[in-house]
């Protein structure tokens, strides 16, 4: 990973190998973002990515493998428990041209990767609600 800085925001290249959520979780932390968004595109070799059934609050992951565009990679990052939380979602195209979409949970670069970041001064924190059945922003 590399990475360059004007202002309050971040223009940063992944590198083959890298896994995603865990190098901008890292980054985010190291460069003390605490509230934020990030968009992005690039390539997976792997990804797990989900749904949300609101019913049974719960989510259904698939695992994918293969070649993967990340034709769009945007999500937020905020703070739970004083630790760097991102809420990411994705859309992967496959050599089909067939996309699959949702929430973003893990992948691994297979070629680059190229993320834009920009931070937002200030902190705003989740707390996880029980009607719903997730980590909600908290405003408090």
């Amino acid at each position: 990973m590399d990475f360059k800085k004007f202002g309050d925001k971040y223009v940063m290249r992944l590198d083959k190998g890298e896994k995603i959520v865990e190098t901008l979780k890292e980054f985010c932390t190291e460069q003390n973002i605490k509230l934020g968004w990030l968009k992005g595109i690039g390539a997976v070799g792997e990804a797990t990515i989900g749904l949300f059934e609101t019913s049974i609050k719960k989510y259904h992951s698939v695992e994918l493998k293969g070649d993967f565009e990340i034709t769009t990679l945007s999500g937020n990052i905020s703070t739970m428990n004083g630790e760097t939380y991102l809420h990411l979602h994705v859309n992967l195209g496959d050599k089909d041209y067939k996309i699959w979409g949702g929430h973003f949970s893990r992948g691994i670069i297979s070629a680059t990767g190229e993320i834009l970041i920009e931070s937002i001064e200030g902190e705003v924190d989740r707390s996880f609600n029980e009607e719903v059945g997730l980590n909600l922003y908290r405003f408090d």
